[in-house]
């Protein structure tokens, strides 16, 4: 089992920064994936970044060019630093981790922490 614990939700007001933290812990070997989706009240959730094990990162159009991505490996934590913000980032933010192990994948999710950004 992964748990992830995600932190660092909030209110900020628009053109602000938050910093989101997901520490994961458990069996957090051959973890692959580390995503951060999104979820606004009545809209569908939606995937924010991804890095993989290797680094390589990627975006949805909506966060390009406000949003990093990033792992600290040796804290087992992903980051998503996220700049600019603007009212329609509000949502409920929530870390995923794919596992792949003996062929099987498994997924895993936070709790999710609020996000409010005021115009």
């Amino acid at each position: 089992q992964v748990q992830l614990v995600e932190s660092g939700g909030g209110l900020v007001q628009a053109g602000g920064s938050l910093r989101l933290s997901c520490a994961a812990s458990g069996s957090i070997d051959s973890i692959n994936v580390m995503n951060w989706y999104r979820q606004a009240p009545g809209k569908q959730r939606e995937l924010v970044a991804t890095i993989t094990n290797g680094g390589s990162t990627n975006y949805a159009d909506s966060v390009k060019g406000r949003f990093t991505i990033s792992r600290d490996n040796a804290k087992n934590t992903v980051y998503l630093q996220m700049n600019s913000l603007k009212p329609e980032d509000t949502a409920v933010y929530c870390c995923h981790a794919v596992r792949y192990r003996l062929g099987s994948r498994s997924d895993y999710w936070g709790q999710g922490t609020q996000v409010t950004v005021s115009s």
